[in-house]
C-alpha cells in the first residue's frame, strides 16, 4: 500500500507515541525525515535521534524529551504543507510560530531547515510544518 504523505504519518507517529507516553519511536527511514528529526534534536524537542539501516528503508528511532511532571517538550504539532495543498512562503514572509516558542520546518533551495535559520539566510520555501 502507497502512503500519499510520509511526513504527515511521520508526526502522527510522534504525536501517538506523546500521548501513549512511550520513551521511544520508532519510524521508517528517508532522508527528509531523518533532517526533520535532527531539527527537533537540535531545537530541544527529542532527546536523541538515531538511524540504523535494515534490508528495506531503514529506521529512524526518536527518544522523546519528558520533564519531571512528565508532559512532553511537543505540546503540539500542525502539517501546513500537505500534497493537496502546497504552501509556499518568501523569504520576507516566512512564519513565526507562537510568537517565537515554536518553530517551522521549511524546505528551501540550500536545504530542511527552521525558520530561524531561513529568516537569517534570506530564502523561502515550503513550510512542511509548525512544532511549538
Amino acid at each position: 500500500m502507497s502512503m500519499t504523505d510520509p511526513i504527515a504519518d511521520f508526526l502522527a507517529r510522534i504525536r501517538n507515541g506523546i500521548r501513549a507516553r512511550k520513551l521511544a519511536v520508532e519510524l521508517p527511514r528517508s532522508n527528509i525525515k531523518l533532517r526533520i528529526a535532527e531539527i527537533l534534536r537540535d531545537e530541544g524537542f527529542v532527546q536523541s535521534v538515531s538511524s540504523s539501516q535494515d534490508d528495506k528503508q531503514g529506521q529512524i528511532k526518536l527518544e522523546l524529551r519528558y520533564d519531571g511532571r512528565n508532559s512532553c517538550a511537543i505540546t503540539g504539532m500542525r502539517r501546513v504543507s500537505r500534497p493537496g495543498q502546497r504552501h509556499y512562503v518568501p523569504a520576507k514572509q516566512v512564519p513565526k510560530v507562537r510568537n517565537g516558542l515554536g518553530i517551522a520546518i521549511i524546505s528551501t533551495s540550500q536545504r530542511v531547515m527552521t525558520d530561524r535559520d531561513a529568516r537569517t539566510k534570506g530564502v523561502g520555501g515550503e513550510v512542511l510544518c509548525e512544532v511549538w
